[in-house]
């Protein structure tokens, strides 16, 4: 069953508001796209609607914090990673302000208003000191990101999705930051996957199995801090396949590259290319690969391979 990740996290940060008067929220004209509606209506002194003002809205959060308070900046990915990226540098990051960034509708979810509004360059936000940077999977990984968000203390960035995503979890998955997820098990290959390409890679797993090869997924949900031993680990299969919904530079398959290089693991990225993309989610995932079957034919290729 599919669930709004956006409503997921809004709706349980309105929860966690209740018990912590620090909490605030700020939206960029955004307060419909990025499901703080119930966030306004019932904490409307804690709620500050900045307008088509990125640049304003993070300053505003990094000041309001310095005061106390735990800021939630909520508004397109697209352009809190590009309009407000000096303030989300030095506001944020270089002052250790109590900021957290939540870039809603990223990666291809616009992918039919343009270049102007994909956002397939934000995980560049994990070069800037202390901000943690993550990409939940489902519903409820989003849930467990507000609460630990709220009580955290520290600077972060977080993109989410537009669309209802699939479940991947149960509401008994534990997480830890810092740490990969083990969506599925096995010692032929390694799916490395974030945000929204998870089910993806749980499905290629799916397929996989059919031809008898057991890959294992893990979700980097936290891509700062980064789980290198769960890469390491991973090197020591047939070879990794790398699925996101970012562009090449500074995504997941780099992180993944500059560990895998120490032992000289096979590894296949999908990403997005460097060009002109325009199209509806879905169609671009097709056009680009990031698709299970392709995946699983990835991961087919490179244990072949080793084998031969």
């Amino acid at each position: 069953m599919k669930a709004n990740i956006r409503k997921a996290f809004a709706d349980r940060l309105v929860e966690l508001a209740a018990d912590d008067g620090s909490i605030f929220a700020a939206a960029t004209d955004s307060r419909g796209s990025s499901a703080m509606d119930s966030f306004a209506q019932k904490y409307p002194d804690r709620f500050i609607e900045c307008g088509i003002a990125e640049q304003n809205a993070v300053s505003l959060a990094a000041g309001l914090a310095k005061t106390g308070k735990t800021v939630f900046v909520c508004g397109p990915a697209c352009f809190l990673s590009s309009r407000a990226l000096e303030q989300v540098k030095v506001d944020v990051g270089y002052n250790n302000t109590n900021v957290k960034v939540i870039g809603v509708s990223a990666g291809l979810s616009y992918g039919p208003l343009g270049v102007t509004h994909v956002s397939l360059h934000d995980f560049i936000i994990k070069t800037f000191p202390n901000i943690e940077v993550f990409a939940p999977s489902d519903c409820v990984q989003a849930r467990f990101m507000a609460e630990y968000l709220a009580k955290s203390g520290k600077p972060a960035y977080m993109r989410i999705g537009r669309g209802d995503v699939e479940n991947v979890y149960s509401e008994t998955q534990s997480f830890g930051i810092g740490k990969a997820v083990s969506v599925r098990d096995g010692d032929d290959a390694a799916i490395i996957c974030c945000g929204e390409t998870v089910a993806i890679g749980a499905k290629a797993h799916e397929l996989l199995i059919k031809q008898g090869i057991h890959a294992r997924v893990l979700d980097m949900f936290s891509l700062k801090p980064f789980d290198g031993d769960a890469i390491r680990s991973a090197c020591k299969t047939k070879g990794i396949v790398v699925v996101e919904e970012h562009g090449y530079p500074s995504g997941l398959g780099e992180a993944v590259c500059r560990i895998a290089c120490e032992s000289g693991a096979k590894v296949h990225s999908i990403a997005l290319p460097e060009e002109t993309i325009i199209g509806e989610q879905e169609e671009l995932f097709k056009h680009y690969g990031l698709t299970p079957e392709n995946v699983a034919n990835a991961v087919q290729s490179l244990v072949k391979q080793v084998m031969c």
